[in-house]
C-alpha cells in the first residue's frame, strides 16, 4: 500500500484540531510535520509543542521532518512530544550515523532527508541504518511549489540502491505531490506520498482520499 501522509504545513491553523481529525476520517495514513528553524530553511514554522499538542488529537503516526540546524539536540523533545518518525537531513547533520542511533535509542523510527540538488549517493552509507529516505521534491522551506521532475529519476536510483543493498526501508517523497503525478511518483518507488496544498486545500478531503487509493491500487 502506498500511504498518504498530509502535511499539516498546508492545514488551517485556526482550525487545526478540525482539519487534523477530518483528514484521519477521511482515511490519511500518517501526518507529516514541517519542524523549520529560519536557519537551514528559509521559513520559521512549529516546534515540539505543537507535535505534542498534535499527538493528543489523533492516533495518526506522527511523521515528524526537521529542516534545521543541529537537530541532535531536539531529538529527545521530539521523542517525548510524541512523534513516531523523526527525519533529519543529512546536509544538516555532521554526525549522520550518531544522530540516526540517537533517534533509535530514543523510540522512534528514522529517517533521512536529501535536498533536490544532493546526489543520492549521500544515503549510501546510511540506508542500511535508517527507517526511512525522504526525497524532497522542491526546494524546502515553503508549500505549495511545484514538483521538481528529476525528482523520478532520483526515487529509483534510492530505489534500485535499497535493493542492491538488500535494506528496505520506506522511501518517502515530499513537495509538488498532487493527484495527477501520485501515480508517476508511486510508479518510480515511492512508499509515502507527503501531500501538503493538494490535500489541506481540497474541497472535499475524504474524495480526495478515494481518488488517491484508486490511482494508487490501494486496498
Amino acid at each position: 500500500m502506498i500511504k498518504i501522509a498530509p502535511s499539516i504545513l498546508s492545514a488551517n491553523f485556526a482550525r487545526l484540531e478540525e482539519d487534523i481529525k477530518a483528514a484521519e476520517n477521511a482515511g490519511a495514513h500518517m501526518l507529516h510535520i514541517d519542524v523549520m528553524d529560519g536557519h537551514f530553511v528559509p521559513n520559521i514554522t512549529i516546534g515540539c509543542s505543537v507535535v505534542k499538542a498534535v499527538r493528543k488529537i489523533t492516533r495518526l503516526p506522527l511523521d515528524v521532518h526537521l529542516m534545521i540546524e543541529n537537530p541532535d539536540i531536539f531529538v529527545k523533545e521530539f521523542a517525548d512530544a510524541g512523534a513516531d518518525f523523526l527525519t533529519v537531513h543529512c546536509e544538516a547533520s555532521i554526525h549522520l550515523h550518531r544522530t540516526i542511533q540517537h533517534i533509535k535509542q530514543n523510540n522512534m523510527k528514522a529517517g533521512v532527508a536529501i535536498n533536490p540538488a544532493t546526489p543520492v549517493l549521500y544515503l549510501e552509507n546510511i540506508l542500511s541504518d535508517v527507517d526511512l529516505a525522504l526525497l524532497m521534491s522542491v526546494d524546502p522551506g515553503f508549500g505549495g511549489q511545484e514538483f521538481i521532475p528529476f525528482t523520478i529519476e532520483k526515487i529509483k536510483a534510492v530505489k534500485k540502491m535499497t535493493s542492491k543493498a538488500g535494506v528496505t526501508p520506506l522511501i518517502e517523497v515530499d513537495g509538488g505531490v498532487k493527484i495527477e503525478n501520485a501515480k508517476a511518483i508511486a510508479d518510480a518507488g515511492a512508499d509515502i506520498l507527503v501531500m501538503g496544498s493538494a490535500f489541506f486545500k481540497s474541497d472535499n478531503y475524504s474524495l480526495t482520499m478515494e481518488t488517491l487509493n484508486e490511482i494508487l491500487g490501494n486496498r
